[in-house]
Parts: C-alpha cells; structure tokens; sequence
C-alpha cells in the first residue's frame, strides 16, 4: 500500500524522521561526551538545542506517519505494528521533551542534571525500538513503499519469508 501523504511522489513520512533521530541521537552523543570529559557547557548547549529541534521535527513526522498509519487495513499485522512505532514515538517524543524542561534554566548553561540524562537515554533507547519496528513496517510488510504490500507478513525475527 502505497503513502497517503507524498511529496514529488515520494513518501514524506520517511524523508522526515532522519531529522529528529539524527538531532536527539546527536543530543544523546553530545551528553555522552560531557559525561566522559566532564561538564562541558558548549557541548550541553548544543544538545539542548538539538533535543528542542529533534522533539518538533519528530512532532512533524508524526503527523505524516499518522496520516499514513489511518490508511492501513485495520485487521493486518501492519496496523498493529503501526499503532506500537507511532505510540513508542510518541512516548520518545514526551520523554525528550521532559528531558528538554529539565535542561531549562535561568543560567543558560543548560547542563542537564541526572533525570534530564535518563529521560533522554531512555528515549534514545526506546526510539532504538520504535525505528526497528519502522523499519519493519516499511521493508518487511511494504507500508508505504509498494502496492502489493503483504500487510501481514511474519515477523523478520521470525526467520519465515515475508511472501508466501
């Protein structure tokens, strides 16, 4: 089944999630390294501001995925698989943003303390999760990309082929 939401004829779900995995991805890194090195305010900074970018991109591409996740036959695997990436996101989305409101400071240093870190690692994790099962709704069950997409397919880890 192919994208309701296209763009040049291509899928805009997809061209947009690169941005808010690539920002809170770097945002987790840019922490890690402070964490290694110690307080570093320039890199606490930028992560901040990466979480705050990555968290309104990934509302964006939620919309689109949305979109596209309504036109699934209800009674398929796919639509199942659909609902557990949207509400995973969602929920990566929420713990970024907390992560982000504890960040917030009147010195502008933005270095974030230890609940902002796990909420933030914790969402990167979790989106570790949410982009496996993206990925099989797109590679293994054909949401979005093919017309003959087989909405039911078995698990990748299943070993079984998606077409029988």
């Amino acid at each position: 089944m192919e994208s309701k939401a296209k763009l040049a004829g291509h899928p805009i779900h997809p061209m947009l999630i690169v941005f808010p995995l690539g920002l809170l991805g770097g945002a987790v890194l840019l922490d890690l390294i402070s964490l290694v090195r110690g307080p570093f305010p320039n890199m606490a900074v930028a992560s901040y501001w990466c979480i705050f970018l990555g968290v309104a991109l990934g509302v964006v591409a939620a919309v689109f995925g949305f979109v596209d996740w309504l036109a699934v036959p209800r009674d398929t695997r796919a639509w199942r698989v659909g609902l557990w990436h949207g509400v995973g996101n969602v929920v990566v989305v929420l713990l970024f943003a907390g992560s982000w409101l504890l960040r917030r400071g009147d010195d502008l240093s933005h270095l974030p303390n230890a609940g902002a870190l796990v909420l933030s690692f914790s969402g990167f994790l979790l989106a570790l999760v949410t982009g496996w099962l993206g990925g099989e709704l797109v590679h293994r069950l054909g949401v979005g990309v093919d017309r003959g997409a087989h909405l039911d397919a078995p698990s990748s880890l299943s070993g079984k082929p998606a077409q029988t």
